[in-house]
């Protein structure tokens, strides 16, 4: 009971006053949500997807996070140069609750034949709110404790990714860039968006075992925490997948996906969790579903003299 307490304070605590903290949300699938933190990867690859996540973090710990997220870009080299897309993104810790819409443009630089350099911008707002129920050790009220409030402010992404002709990627990218304050109705209710940076990169090997294997890596920091996830997939003819991922001081995740129609991807994922949690956490749980549709070719248009028709 002591470490539920605990952790319903740090996750209270975390959202009042000025905070410069980790505010973006930790994902087992990110190969499948790189657009939410790199922008420059949106659109580079052919067709229009969308992809939603949900993730029950710390599944039976009160206060804990709850993320939910959707994604749909599109390639539209077809009509002009880069990729379009839409982000969104619900996060619940606690009292708080932060929303954030971004609009994604990606313009993509072919290199030769070696592949394409997407550079992408996001541009959006963030709202960050609370509802604090407090139950103080006394029928009195205690008046020093904050109260409720919500705000809403500018957000920007910037990132470059790059896609290379030997099945590979590898991105570079920043989320808050405008570092927005948001402050509630007395200026000791604030809440200070802090810029993330990040790194990744990932290979897939085909013809490995009679199936493919991919591995990828994704770095993160808000220069106070750091963190890693080192991910490993074994894909089985196009349509099933497992693997294992590793996040540095936080979780073992196992993951498994299939791809029950064509163009869709199905994907589950259950964290065991390594941290001081793990004695009152059953572990975290997060849903994928991803769907691309692809525009049919153009029709070819030929000509011929009137005599020969």
């Amino acid at each position: 009971m002591k470490k539920i307490l605990l952790v319903l304070f740090t996750c209270v605590s975390s959202v009042y006053g000025s905070i410069y903290a980790q505010q973006d949300p930790l994902v087992t699938h990110f190969i499948y949500n790189k657009m939410s933190f790199n922008p420059g990867e949106t659109g580079i690859d052919e067709g229009i997807c969308a992809t939603t996540l949900y993730r029950n973090q710390w599944d039976k710990v009160n206060g804990a996070p709850n993320s939910a997220m959707l994604n749909i870009e599109a390639n539209m080299n077809r009509f002009f140069p880069g990729g379009v897309g839409i982000s969104f993104f619900h996060d619940a810790i606690g009292f708080s609750r932060q929303n954030n819409l971004l609009l994604n443009y990606s313009y993509p630089l072919q290199i030769g034949s070696a592949g394409t350099l997407g550079i992408g911008v996001g541009v959006g707002i963030i709202n960050f709110g609370m509802s604090p129920v407090w139950v103080p050790p006394t029928t009195t009220l205690d008046n020093t404790l904050p109260v409720g409030f919500a705000a809403t402010s500018l957000d920007l992404n910037f990132g470059l990714y790059w896609k290379g002709a030997q099945n590979y990627y590898a991105g570079i990218s920043s989320t808050h860039v405008s570092e927005s304050l948001l402050q509630g109705g007395s200026a000791t209710q604030s809440y200070q968006t802090a810029r993330h940076y990040y790194i990744m990169g990932g290979k897939k090997f085909t013809q490995v075992l009679g199936g493919d294997i991919d591995a990828q890596v994704l770095l993160r920091t808000d220069m106070v925490k750091f963190s890693a996830d080192l991910n490993v997939r074994y894909l089985w003819r196009g349509m099933a997948y497992g693997g294992l991922t590793y996040r540095t001081i936080d979780a073992i995740g196992l993951m498994l996906g299939f791809m029950p129609i064509q163009n869709m991807t199905v994907g589950y994922s259950y964290d065991i969790t390594t941290n001081k949690l793990a004695s009152v956490s059953r572990g975290s749980h997060e849903i994928m579903v991803k769907y691309c549709y692809f525009l049919p070719p153009p029709p070819v248009t030929k000509a011929a003299h009137p005599r020969w028709l």
